[in-house]
């Protein structure tokens, strides 16, 4: 079946339960994608400043022919622009390349501030990330809570954020985060956060839903033996899980046969979502992205079980 359900936010907007994602898609590559999602029916494009790829998006939402206020679209502040004074202009040169006047969900990417640069990766004298230790991001938050009464964002969130900080998030602010996105798959479910974000009324969009290229979890026997009996894609099969679960999951691909069949979901039974579930234990979490060695600072936490492939 096409799966056109939502999830309501807490400020009350509905966000599309299934949507395109679009990192590491190529500015070449994503203009088409896009184009395919949303002829399919996808209504949510999620992207990033840092992807490189805002102004294709913008532009193959503009092309679509479908009107803004049907679309649900995600852009993210980059680690560069968390100085307080930093975030209304780059919130409006997202918006500028996405040819919009709002954006329906404006996230913080990451917790960790850079020194503001021209480049995304600023490197100090000795050729490391320069990260700027002077800008709490509580502060940058703070800044980004007027967003929503500028008309910029509809709903604001983060990603990548852990219990710990999205829990001393929520006791330091206005307007809690709409969403926190993080990667979420049978081999990293992390069910304490989803549980945590879950009571307190944040909702879980999960990326790398389906693992990663070439993962092995589309060839786990149980999702296999799913996917033959419900005559779907192993695809279908843990997005149609992620979704039960009550995240929102944003599949990337630019392949137009798997962008459409990835919106073709299928119904779960409790036995098949309680086998995925049980699937998920047996397996030690390994997170695919933690550039915690590479910008040299830990992310998540040295107690965080990781076994980053990154």
């Amino acid at each position: 079946m096409s799966f056109g359900a939502t999830f309501k936010l807490n400020n009350g907007i509905h966000m599309p339960a299934l949507g395109l994602g679009s990192w590491q898609s190529k500015p070449n590559e994503v203009y088409d994608a896009v184009l395919v999602a949303i002829k399919a029916g996808y209504r949510h494009i999620d992207t990033a400043y840092v992807y490189r790829n805002e102004k294709e998006v913008g532009l193959a939402i503009k092309n679509s022919g479908v009107p803004r206020e049907e679309l649900f679209v995600t852009t993210k502040l980059w680690n560069t622009s968390h100085r307080p004074d930093l975030v209304q202009s780059a919130i409006d040169t997202s918006l500028q390349n996405l040819q919009l006047d709002y954006v329906d969900l404006y996230l913080m990417h990451w917790h960790v501030a850079f020194e503001p640069s021209k480049s995304n990766f600023p490197k100090d004298k000795n050729g490391h990330i320069a990260l700027d230790l002077t800008t709490d991001y509580l502060d940058t938050y703070a800044a980004m809570e007027n967003l929503i009464e500028l008309g910029k964002a509809r709903a604001i969130g983060v990603s990548n954020f852990n219990i710990d900080k999205i829990d001393r998030l929520l006791k330091n602010c206005k307007i809690p985060p709409a969403v926190n996105q993080v990667e979420l798959h049978p081999y990293f479910s992390q069910p304490d956060l989803v549980e945590f974000c879950q009571k307190n009324g944040v909702h879980v969009t999960a990326y790398s839903p389906l693992g990663s290229t070439g993962s092995p979890v589309m060839e786990e026997p149980l999702v296999l033996e799913i996917a033959k009996r419900h005559q779907a894609t192993p695809a279908q099969v843990l997005l149609s899980w992620g979704i039960r679960r009550g995240c929102s999951v944003i599949p990337k691909s630019v392949t137009p046969s798997r962008i459409i069949s990835n919106f073709q979901l299928i119904e779960l039974n409790d036995q098949d979502f309680e086998s995925l579930d049980a699937l998920t234990k047996t397996k030690t979490p390994q997170r695919l992205l933690d550039p915690s060695y590479i910008w040299g600072t830990d992310i998540y936490g040295s107690s965080n079980n990781n076994n980053s492939k990154l």
